[in-house]
Parts: structure tokens; sequence; C-alpha cells
């Protein structure tokens, strides 16, 4: 899944001899401070946004590293004629409990930027968003994969808020300057699928998982009352839903298998004593 998380420049200015090392490491030609305007962001943070998701502490120090040396552009138009800057530097920071995304860019000072840099120093321009691939979207109450749980993000069970947790970084892919960033802080503007496709199928796949799982559950509770466990529908209920994918599998293949036992299959004719069946009998009503 592709994920954009919104936030804004932090800190501008000349690079230190530090950073222009990093600077040149990038640069086919050695640049000098001069020539070069740097300026931080904050790409995104481990807090709950208005789509109920957050990056996981873990996703945010895989993605680190994956941004160095992606570019800058406008409003994620994917055109070389929209790159202003490269991001040189990132890392993860924690303030108050809170863990985020700190990037450093540079770009070259000359007229085409000219305009760009006087509205970052402004405070024109300064909402950033950045895009990436997720591998993995998890529940923040039970740790399932969303989706495959009945947990939902904006509920709050015994106390704890639902949100989608994102995990397990794919890639990353460049940060942009917006316009209206979707979060005060860390926002996120989805925008991969633009006509909704992939979105719809992982909805389907999302609708059929949670089915089956219902299915499971249903099938382990009329098994429990038919072995005559000791325990009643509303206990097994309760148990049954506590279970993930893999355990409700498990549980549900070794009660079907404990009934078979008990309750061996018959035969629903048999013929009387004594009596053989004639030849070609499959063909007599």
């Amino acid at each position: 899944m592709e994920i954009r998380k919104a936030a804004g420049v932090l800190e501008t200015g000349s690079p230190s001899p530090e950073q222009l090392e990093k600077i040149n490491a990038f640069a086919k030609t050695p640049l000098t401070a001069e020539e070069v305007y740097v300026f931080a962001v904050r790409l995104c943070d481990d807090q709950p946004d208005r789509d109920l998701e957050r990056f996981s502490p873990e996703a945010l120090r895989a993605l680190a590293p994956m941004f160095l040396g992606k570019t800058g552009i406008l409003d994620h138009a994917w055109q070389s004629d929209k790159q202003l800057g490269r991001i040189f530097d990132a890392e993860m920071q924690c303030d108050d409990g809170v863990n985020w995304l700190k990037a450093w860019v540079y770009m070259l000072r000359g007229e085409k930027t000219a305009e760009l840099i006087r509205e970052i120093e402004g405070g024109i321009k300064k909402e950033v968003s950045v895009g990436c691939s997720m591998g993995r979207t998890v529940c923040s109450v039970c740790g399932a994969d969303y989706g495959a749980c009945e947990h939902r993000k904006g509920v709050t069970y015994d106390g704890k808020l639902c949100v989608a947790v994102l995990c397990e970084p794919v890639d990353a892919y460049e940060f942009s300057f917006v316009a209206v960033p979707a979060q005060r802080d860390a926002g996120v503007v989805k925008a991969a699928d633009p006509d909704g496709a992939y979105l719809a199928a992982l909805s389907q796949d999302a609708a059929l998982g949670r089915s089956y799982r219902k299915q499971l559950q249903k099938e382990i509770v009329r098994l429990g009352l038919v072995l005559e466990l000791g325990l009643d529908q509303p206990l097994l209920e309760s148990l049954a839903k506590k279970l993930d994918g893999d355990q409700l599998q498990a549980v549900q293949a070794a009660l079907s298998e404990k009934a078979a036992k008990r309750f061996p299959p018959l035969t629903q004719l048999s013929a009387p004593a004594g009596r053989t069946q004639q030849a070609d009998s499959a063909f007599l009503i």
C-alpha cells in the first residue's frame, strides 16, 4: 500500500561543514556552502492521524535510511521538472514520548529556486507530504492484520482506542510540498490506485476473511456444545472471539476430529439379515 504522511518545515539555512560533506556524497561536482540551501522537515510520526492510522516506531526507524537520496517535488507530481531538492540525512527522533522522522533536504540556490526559498523562509511553503510503501497494517488492539479481526478504527475496546498501525516499510519514494495536509502534525494522504480498484479488492478480501472467521467461530461453538465440553454457549463464544486465524483453524480441526470419532457416520439403509445383494441391484428400484 502506498502511504503519504504530511508534516512541515522545521529549520532552514546554510549547511554546516558536516552537512556539506553528506550533501556532496550525492553531487557529481563538489558544492560549496554558498551554493546550497538546506532545511529540515518532520516527515511522519507514530501518533494517530485523522484516518486513525499511525506508523510504528520500528517502521519509522526502518524508513530513515530508505529516504536517503530521495527527491523532493511539488504536489507529488512525478516529473523531472518538478524536482526541487534531495534528502541527504534522516533519523528517527523522540520528543515527549512521540517518535518522529526528521529529514534534512538540500536545494541549489539560483533563479529557479529563489522564489521557493523565499516562500519557505516566509512560512508560505511549510507543509510537506511523503510517499512510501508499507507492507503490513495491524490492529492496535489485538495485533492481528487489520481487517482480519473484528476491531474497527475509532472504536474503543476496554478503554483502548483502535487504530491501524503501519508496519514493515517496503520502500520510500519522495517527499513533496503540498497545499493542504490531511493532518495537523503528521497527516496522511492516500495516493495509490486513483480508481480505487486495488483498495476495493483489499476491502473485498477483508470481508471474505471476516466471514470465514465468523464461520469458524460458530463451528467451534457448535462442536463444543455437541461434544458436551462442560462450557456454556456464551463462554464458548467468548473464547472463540479471542483466537487468531491459525488458532481458530486448529481448534476447529481438533474438535471436528473428536466429533467424528465419537459420532462415526452410519449407513442410511441396512440390508435384512441373511439377505445377499443381487447382481445389478444398483439398477433395481
